[in-house]
């Protein structure tokens, strides 16, 4: 059976937020990987005050995309939801630890006046950001693969650590380390910072040429690994793939040239994007290949159109705030708030003096939004009580 005009919108929709995580996450990721790799202190200065710049005013907002990612996998696909969370909750777990800590050590390390905390939350931010899209491109590699059963009764060790799915982590580390120094020459090129534009420049190379290896090998391996994926890729998605192709290699160029940031940006985006829909396209119209179609696993169909109604509010009311976001972001109009009080008298260099900044007057406007949270969490509890009792009665 041909799925229904919703269920294909949704399932369109996941593929968009899972390109939309891809592109914005997956350079912060990147950022976190050359954070990594810069060097000493000395050495790494100048890149990682770069790379503090560009990821500092958006890295939090760009994880909403993995929050939409889950809820339309959830609400919409709950079996899929299900097997896939039990079959791989090992390297979903660790994935999320990485996003975790990423967060922990990036905001502690501009907050720690010692050195030591300073190198500690440094660490912890680089390596999380290399393990957070390792795990992620195994669960990916596993789902591709079809090595996730549709009722697993456990955790499946076998579907995340075939060389497919490692292979594929290793793919995603290179792109996320591939769009990152793509983004940070840009952000260089508006900062009219030369030295570092060079610099990223000079990975972003090699960070491509690596994917593009990579890339290659994974096709070569899912030939005989996920057959029903390699051969639709080669059929009907590849159109999909020489897009992306055809702009990774228009990126690299622009790169090599030192020409058209905007250009370079939109060719970079693009050759990832197209990867994401080549997946998608080439899965369909399988969940999980070979053993849950999108019709097996959807939800009933008014929860699909529930999806897309609050994703029309999400455009409506969330995406604006991310374009102005972004858009600040590109201009400069950004800055770092003041150390918190706390942190500073915590984390204070021996023998600097403990005087705290003045604490600000407390704001009304914080006790009005919590106020609203409670009434309208109290509202909903009520709707939800009353229409259960309708139904009850009715029953």
């Amino acid at each position: 059976m041909t799925p229904s005009p919703e269920l294909f919108a949704v399932a369109v929709l996941l593929f968009v937020a899972i390109a939309a995580y891809a592109l914005f996450a997956g350079a912060d990721f990147g950022g976190g990987i050359w954070d990594l790799l810069a060097g000493g202190d000395q050495r790494g200065a100048r890149p990682r005050e770069a790379i503090d710049i560009s990821v500092t005013p958006v890295w939090e907002g760009n994880h909403v995309w993995s929050i939409f990612v889950l809820v339309i996998l959830w609400t919409a696909f709950p079996p899929a939801f299900a097997a896939i969370m039990t079959a791989l909750f090992v390297p979903i777990a660790l994935a999320l630890l990485g996003i975790f800590f990423r967060g922990i050590g990036f905001a502690f390390r501009h907050e720690a006046q010692r050195l030591h905390l300073q190198r500690l939350n440094g660490a912890i931010f680089a390596i999380s950001s290399l393990m957070a899209p390792f795990f992620l491109g195994t669960v990916i590699g596993a789902v591709a693969t079809g090595a996730v059963p549709p009722r697993p009764a456990g955790e499946v060790p076998g579907a995340w650590t075939s060389t497919t799915a490692l292979v594929t982590g290793g793919l995603f580390v290179a792109t996320c380390a591939y769009i990152g120094a793509i983004y940070l020459v840009v952000d260089s090129e508006h900062r009219d910072d030369p030295a570092m534009a060079r610099y990223f420049s000079h990975r972003a190379l090699a960070a491509g040429l690596a994917t593009g290896v990579l890339a290659a090998v994974n096709l070569l391996l899912m030939r005989t690994s996920a057959p029903y994926v390699f051969d639709r890729l080669v059929g009907p998605a590849l159109p999909l793939l020489a897009v992306s192709v055809v702009a990774g290699i228009a990126a690299l160029v622009l790169v090599a040239l030192r020409r058209s940031p905007h250009v370079l940006r939109i060719c970079a985006s693009l050759a990832v994007a197209a990867v994401v829909a080549g997946w998608g396209w080439a899965q369909y119209p399988w969940l999980l290949p070979g053993s849950m179609t999108l019709l097996q696993g959807a939800a009933p169909s008014a929860t699909l159109w529930t999806e897309l109604a609050v994703t029309g509010l999400a455009v409506v009311l969330v995406f604006p705030g991310f374009g102005w976001l972004y858009w600040l972001q590109q201009h400069g109009r950004l800055h770092e708030s003041k150390t918190h009080e706390d942190l500073h008298l915590a984390t204070a260099a021996p023998g600097e003096p403990l005087t705290a900044p003045p604490s600000p007057a407390p704001v009304q406007r914080e006790h009005k939004v919590v106020a609203t949270v409670l009434i309208a969490t109290v509202a909903t509890e009520l709707v939800r009580q009353l229409l259960e009792r309708r139904r009850n009665r009715r029953g």
